[in-house]
């Protein structure tokens, strides 16, 4: 199946032509702009779901003939990750189900850091779930970035030179939720496994835009570990993924323990399975797993190739019209935005961004993200604000916690949405919105 245009697009989800209640209580159509949070469904997923129901069973050790088959497609789906991220040597790497990409961060922080000495390396363009699971675990150390809010490459290298044999693992981004910008992931790998590190690539941003290849090119550009969730690519219910080298599993206790973990259970003895099942207690999502693998098919048919040519598309037309409203103040670097994904970040002068984001939904429909989209540390240096200026309001109730206000695009978005926002821009930034 090959999706032919924007039409066609906008058919394959849910909720894109619902309407909302503006505050008067008249009927809006709705725009979506927060897709960088939580994406809508596939209406496929649902139906590929309502068929299997009709062979839901448990996973694991049942002799029926549901048990059966739902098992044989829950295994077919790990095989189907491997193949979709390109895995040359599937005996080396592992699926691993989790809740969501915050879980599965939280689950290798647990898994990875054996001594309190082991040093992690990440950067300051981190989402809180890639920086505070491992603050907990051994020591961290940060990659800064520079005023545009890019990685300081340089670092990289610096770092893992003055710590080596200390840093085991680098876990970064491979794309920034805040400014869109893609990191190149394979670059970082090769320096990371020149010093004896393995690389952690948290692609909960990347996977709905860009194909990623784990294998790389060749050995020393192979992504060790990459984590994502559903609920960013179109997919409904709480499913994430960890695929890993499954030798760092192996000797590592489970973080939860409990059914589908173990072999044996003696009085005074525990024998654990190998990984995944000893990674995966309890009874997996069997439904959200299948409507993951539904939501990866969709977006093959629609073709990353598509989906970043249009997502540009819509990039560029806004920061052109953001760039004309004397009031707005853009975040990141909105002249060289070839390695941005279609996202961007602003305010409004003299405007808090909480009222700008209400204005955009009660009056226009218009759906945005506003705050420090829960990476304060990165937000923070993006505005130019110091420790003390960001945490004022903890201690002052005149005091408002700064932020700023996020678009995000996915491929049924359209330009005809992005002028209409342009439009309720200009308005509020001139006071004339009604």
């Amino acid at each position: 199946m090959r999706i032919k245009n924007q039409k066609e697009i906008r058919d394959l989800f849910f909720g894109i032509d619902e309407k909302v209640y503006d505050y008067k209580g008249n009927s809006i159509e709705a725009i979506n702009f927060d897709n960088a949070a939580t994406t809508p469904v596939f209406k496929s997923s649902f139906s590929y779901m309502k068929k299997l129901s009709k062979t839901y069973a448990s996973i694991g050790r049942g002799t029926g003939q549901k048990a059966e088959i739902s098992t044989e497609l829950y295994y077919e789906s790990k095989s189907f990750l491997m193949d979709f991220f390109h895995i040359k040597n599937r005996e080396k790497y592992v699926v691993i189900y989790v809740n969501n990409t915050t879980e599965a961060l939280n689950k290798l922080s647990k898994t990875l850091i054996k001594e309190d000495d082991e040093v992690v390396l990440i950067s300051r363009m981190e989402h809180h779930s890639n920086d505070l699971p491992w603050r907990s675990r051994g020591k961290v150390d940060y990659i800064e970035v520079d005023k545009n809010g890019r990685l300081k490459f340089e670092e990289l290298e610096k770092k893992l030179k003055s710590n080596f044999g200390k840093i085991k693992y680098v876990s970064l981004t491979g794309a920034s939720n805040v400014t869109g910008y893609v990191n190149d992931i394979h670059e970082i790998a090769k320096i990371v496994h020149k010093y004896g590190a393995k690389i952690i690539i948290d692609a909960a941003q990347l996977v709905a835009h860009k194909e990623i290849n784990i294998s790389g090119n060749c050995e020393e550009e192979q992504i060790d570990f990459l984590v994502f969730s559903s609920h960013k690519i179109y997919s409904p219910f709480g499913v994430g993924a960890i695929i890993g080298l499954k030798e760092d599993f192996v000797n590592s206790v489970p973080d939860y323990l409990g059914g589908g973990t173990v072999e044996l259970v003696l009085d005074n003895e525990v024998k654990y399975f190998g990984p995944p099942e000893k990674n995966e207690a309890g009874t997996p999502n069997f439904l959200g797993v299948m409507a993951l693998v539904n939501s990866l098919k969709m977006i093959r048919a629609i073709q990353y190739s598509f989906i970043g040519e249009h997502e540009s598309i819509l990039l560029k037309r806004t920061l052109q019209g953001l760039k004309s409203i004397p009031q707005v103040i853009n975040y990141g670097d909105i002249e060289n935005i070839d390695d941005r994904l279609g996202i961007t970040i602003f305010n409004i002068d003299g405007l808090y961004h909480r009222d700008v984001a209400e204005m955009l939904a009660k009056k226009r429909g218009i759906s945005v993200r506003h705050g420090w989209f829960c990476a304060h540390p990165y937000c923070r240096r993006l505005m130019d604000v110091t420790e003390e200026e960001a945490k004022c309001f903890l201690s002052d109730c005149n005091k408002k916690m700064p932020g700023m206000v996020r678009v995000s695009f996915a491929p049924y978005n359209s330009i005809r949405e992005v002028d209409l926002f342009l439009n309720a821009v200009e308005d509020i930034a001139s006071g004339s919105l009604k």
